[in-house]
């Protein structure tokens, strides 16, 4: 009876391929991303010669189909994605800018995200300041404007909170800013009220005199018609925190101006000369 040896006959795996080595049957190799194996003693000929080698498993397409992702992926920021014929390769966007996706049997893409209600622009008071300054930010993309101020504290005492329009970089020094506004002061134990009227070369918000210095800071909002129309005007509702932390001031008020100009920005300055301490200023657009 014959004796058959079992160590023969399995499979032999022998790495990548060499032309320089001797294969005999049952040796397997890899090349060119497959496997193959010997099926007739072989040295030098190629494992995709089908006289000595036979394939045992084929690689995937080298990167035209997305496959070989070293190859599709190949700047940071890149991503992966399946388009109509295989894996694709989507480039990154710009900053600032959301992955969309186009619907069923559609590609994803970069997109830039639309709001109605838009930041654009803010300041914050870290250093004693003069005046806080947007310029050139008004435009007819938006049909309103918002400005939040929060954490305002004066350097002194005894100024006003006032504004101006401006053109470029110019200040509108018309005397033509109406400013009507009324404050209500409660202590804990008296109330009083006071209404304040007046036409000058700036708009005038509130009346910032003692015993209104607040080193807790105000918070306002002051809504803006869009300023690029003639004749712009705001309304702005203010509440403050005394010296002593235990009065309150809230102001209303609204400032209008009797000039025919398109304004695109706004400063905002106190009347006596004085200086921010602190606050943030933010800008907002409305569609």
């Amino acid at each position: 009876m014959a004796t058959v040896n079992l160590g023969s006959i399995k499979f032999k795996w022998k790495g990548t391929y060499s032309g320089a080595t001797a294969y005999t049957i049952d040796d397997v190799v890899e090349y060119n991303g497959s496997s193959y194996i010997c099926i007739s003693n072989s040295t030098g000929n190629l494992p995709t010669n089908a006289t000595y080698f036979e394939q045992m498993s084929s690689a995937g397409t080298n990167g035209t189909d997305g496959t070989d992702l070293g190859t599709t992926l190949t700047t940071q920021g890149d991503i992966v994605y399946r388009d109509a014929s295989g894996l694709a390769r989507l480039g990154a966007g710009t900053a600032g800018q959301v992955l969309q996706s186009g619907g069923t049997g559609a590609n994803v893409s970069w997109g830039t995200v639309s709001s109605d209600f838009v930041k654009l622009a803010q300041t914050e008071i870290t250093t004693t300041t003069s005046q806080v300054d947007f310029t050139s930010l008004f435009s007819s993309t938006y049909s309103h404007y918002q400005i939040r101020i929060g954490g305002l504290r004066m350097a002194g005492q005894g100024s006003d909170l006032v504004m101006r329009w401006k053109v470029g970089s110019t200040q509108e020094v018309a005397n033509e800013y109406f400013s009507s506004f009324n404050s209500t002061y409660y202590n804990g134990s008296t109330s009083a009220h006071n209404t304040n009227g007046t036409r000058t070369t700036y708009g005038r918000m509130a009346n910032w005199n003692q015993p209104y210095t607040s080193p807790w800071g105000s918070d306002w909002t002051i809504n803006l018609n869009n300023p690029t129309k003639n004749k712009p005007m705001l309304d702005s509702t203010g509440a403050i925190l005394d010296e002593n932390g235990t009065n309150t001031v809230n102001f209303k008020g609204s400032i209008w101006y009797d000039y025919n100009t398109n304004a695109d920005g706004i400063v905002f300055y106190t009347s006596a000369s004085d200086n921010f301490a602190s606050g943030t200023f933010t800008l907002y657009g409305i569609k």
